[in-house]
C-alpha cells in the first residue's frame, strides 16, 4: 500500500484531502507544516509527498528545495497542491522540485492521477 504524507495548514483542506486518498486506498499521515513534514519524512518514510504552497514557516516550495537537495529524500516523488494557479507557479514549483503540481479546487480524480502519475 502506498503511504502518502499530506503537509496542509487548512483543516478542512486536509480532511478533504485526506478523505479522497483514503478512499483510494492509500495510507495517510499529516502535517500542518513543512518543519512537521520533514520529520515525518525521516520517521515514517512515505512513498510520496502532497503539499500546498502557502503555510506558515517554511513554504512548500522551500520544502520542495529541501527534500531534493537531500540525498536520503532526492528521489521523494512530491505532489504540490495550491490555490496558485498560475503557469509561472506551475513552473516555479517545477523547478523546485515538485514531480505534479494539482490546483484547488480539484476533485478526487484529479488528485488521485497526479499521485499515480509520480508513484511507480
Amino acid at each position: 500500500m502506498t503511504t502518502v504524507l499530506v503537509v496542509e495548514d487548512t483543516p478542512s483542506e486536509m480532511a478533504l484531502i485526506t478523505s479522497f486518498l483514503k478512499d483510494s486506498g492509500y495510507t495517510v499521515i499529516a502535517a500542518t507544516d513543512a518543519k512537521e513534514a520533514l520529520e515525518k519524512v525521516t520517521q515514517y518514510k512515505p512513498d510520496v509527498v502532497v503539499t500546498d504552497v502557502v503555510m506558515p514557516g517554511m513554504s512548500g516550495f522551500e520544502l520542495c528545495r529541501s527534500l531534493k537537495k537531500n540525498p536520503e529524500t532526492e528521489k521523494l516523488p512530491i505532489v504540490v497542491c495550491t490555490s496558485k494557479n498560475q503557469e509561472l507557479d506551475r513552473l516555479w514549483a517545477m523547478k523546485q522540485g515538485a514531480d505534479a503540481y494539482v490546483t484547488k479546487p480539484f476533485n478526487r480524480d484529479d488528485l488521485v492521477r497526479a499521485l499515480k502519475s509520480v508513484v511507480v
